[in-house]
């Protein structure tokens, strides 16, 4: 479906503003049913839709401002409700399934129009098909790429009547045609439904506890391979077996194609969440290197203010409320939209004293951690001189320091 957050998505160019927008690009987005349009953007001149999977012309009929309307490599069928895009002046159907050629008289009403597109529907191979277009829209000036001579017009009408007939006839034989494809289209449909569903009891049976003991499980095994062999030839035949190119045909190629995908990515899903969680710490309690993310980082060793500072190289535009820092004694860990990063310090740090911030220039996370050793080292000292003070070695302690 046509959806808004696709309409502003295609509307960059427009500051992401639908209403007025002139020009959109809607082609190959596996759209299915044309709506909202002549609602959300009423000033639309350019209109492309190519490429998708719509079934019928509908809801544009208020976009008075339409100039140009491409709408080719669809499944339409016949013209229509284009009566209220006063200003149309080109129309491209090419390769779609427009067998109803009396369709096109609903274009009298769109007198601005000089282009037309028809090249690759069934009704081009319609005896009589291009004078008979000619004839009716007398306002065309090019059709199929080919400009329209002022004789060839008036050949067409001259022979109007005889070759609005043979159409007639034609478009009768090839409407029984299609009723009969679209029987066999669902008929088609209902017999892989069913051999499916059959596959899915068998899968089910495989997989039910009554055949996973262990004395069975060599005979299991093959019955899933059997299963899966059967699903390859399935879809083997799938795309061997002779079909017409009908518009039920392209749509149950297309629900084919994206059934598969969605059982790739459920399959790919469930083994990202079988896959076990990365060790960050041994059994034996060692904390363990670990760059998840894959970001560039560095460690600084402050001396001048005793402490290290790491700088990690997180993404500008990452949102702060994605990051999460844990400072250890012996070692950093930052979860970077889930990810662990975790690095092992050379030395201990203060934990409580630590501090984690955002350059405002790089956007990096920067992390200053104190180490504990000097300030040991220093209460020691400390100690150390009251003691000789005490004794009143203070001169000698003085001097034995130099």
């Amino acid at each position: 479906m046509v959806t808004e957050d696709l309409v502003r998505r295609r509307a960059e160019h427009n500051n992401c503003e639908i209403f007025s927008l002139e020009e959109i690009s809607l082609h190959q987005q596996e759209i299915e049913k044309l709506e909202y349009l002549d609602k959300w953007c009423r000033d639309l001149k350019i209109l492309y839709l190519q490429n998708n999977l719509i079934p019928k012309i509908e809801n544009v009929g208020k976009l008075k401002k339409l100039e140009y309307l491409n709408i080719a490599l669809n499944n339409i069928e016949r013209i229509e409700n284009l009566e209220g895009c006063e200003d149309l002046k080109k129309l491209d159907l090419t390769a779609n399934f427009i067998g109803e050629l009396s369709s096109i008289e609903v274009l009298k009403y769109n007198i601005h129009l000089k282009e037309l597109f028809l090249v690759g529907n069934p009704c081009t191979e319609f005896e009589g098909y291009r004078q008979y277009v000619v004839a009716t829209l007398h306002q065309l000036k090019c059709l199929d790429s080919k400009e329209i001579e002022r004789s060839e017009r008036i050949r067409a009408l001259q022979n109007y009547p005889e070759v609005k007939e043979k159409i007639r006839e034609q478009e009768k034989a090839y409407l029984l045609k299609r009723a009969r494809e679209k029987e066999d289209a669902q008929r088609r449909v209902q017999e892989r439904k069913d051999k499916k569903e059959k596959q899915m009891e068998s899968k089910l049976g495989i997989d039910s506890p009554d055949l996973l003991h262990d004395n069975e499980n060599h005979q299991t095994e093959r019955e899933k391979q059997t299963w899966e062999e059967a699903v390859d030839e399935e879809e083997r035949r799938f795309w061997e077996e002779p079909t017409p190119y009908t518009p039920e045909s392209r749509l149950e190629t297309h629900r084919y194609i994206e059934e598969k995908r969605r059982t790739k990515d459920n399959i790919r899903e469930s083994k990202k969440k079988e896959k076990p969680p990365r060790t960050l710490v041994t059994a034996e309690g060692k904390a363990l290197n670990v760059n998840e993310p894959k970001l560039h980082f560095s460690l600084e060793d402050d001396e001048g203010n005793n402490q290290f500072i790491l700088d990690l190289a997180v993404y500008r535009h990452l949102d702060t409320s994605l990051l999460d820092v844990d400072v250890q004694p012996t070692y950093i860990r930052v979860l970077v939209k889930g990810k662990p990063f975790q690095l092992v310090l050379p030395e201990e740090v203060k934990p409580d004293s630590s501090s984690a911030k955002r350059s405002q220039t790089t956007g990096h996370l920067v992390v200053s951690m104190p180490k504990v050793c000097k300030i040991i080292w220093r209460g020691i000292m400390q100690r150390y001189l009251k003691c000789w003070e005490y004794f009143g070695g203070i001169s000698e302690l003085q001097v034995a320091s130099g």
